[in-house]
């Protein structure tokens, strides 16, 4: 690595290590254009020039927040899965019938979404692409905490599925599978402020999967 590109490098991490409120800002800002960027071109085909062009600045800036595009494309979709797991096994713990935890787990999911928008895009459109091929500790947690997730759903399906709740004649996993393709296939056309909310979103998505079910 060249001198000018150590020095960069320093004063990234020196920065990151104050935690100055401008500092952070701009980084919360930079991270909001990313995912604009890899929402709309994808991951592959965004480049840092353009990033760097919509935050109104140049490439070389971009060095002072991230080391990379990858960097930003983990500081995009970090926090959104450990949130949603956290959300779903508070669920899983709560005393009430399965039925409505399942509702409250599509709910929680589909409003991440909206709340999230367009992270939670990028990190169904473009994560599980090549996350699980990756050998960093990041994809590990990412790949953890994924299998995590999805055990809660499928124990709550299977729960249903002992009690007579639901039908089971189609397998657990299969089910799953089902109900988050419904949600996932979202990052397509779901858009905060259009003709749907989350929670009308929510409402169809529960009839249809569990009047099946």
């Amino acid at each position: 690595m060249s001198g000018p590109q150590s020095n960069i490098e320093r004063r990234r991490l020196a920065a990151r290590a104050e935690g100055g409120e401008e500092y952070q800002t701009k980084l919360r800002q930079l991270v909001n254009v990313a995912a604009d960027v890899f929402k709309e071109k994808g991951y592959e085909a965004a480049t840092l020039a353009e990033i760097a062009e919509r935050f109104g600045s140049v490439r070389a800036s971009l060095y002072y927040y991230v080391s990379g595009k990858e960097e930003l494309f983990q500081e995009a979709v970090r926090d959104i899965l450990a949130r949603n797991l956290a959300d779903a096994e508070r669920v899983q713990d709560l005393d009430l019938p399965v039925r409505e935890k399942l509702d409250k787990l599509i709910s929680q999911l589909i409003s991440s979404y909206e709340e999230h928008y367009p992270h939670m895009s990028v990190y169904v459109q473009e994560n599980m692409q090549h996350v699980n091929h990756e050998p960093t500790a990041w994809a590990t947690q990412m790949v953890r905490e994924t299998r995590r997730y999805e055990k809660v759903w499928i124990d709550l399906l299977q729960e249903g599925m002992d009690e007579g709740v639901l039908r089971n004649d189609i397998p657990v996993v299969l089910a799953a599978n089902i109900v988050f393709g419904m949600c996932n296939w979202m990052h397509r056309w779901f858009k905060p402020g259009a003709k749907l909310s989350a929670a009308q979103v929510a409402d169809a998505v529960s009839k249809v999967f569990f009047e099946g079910m």
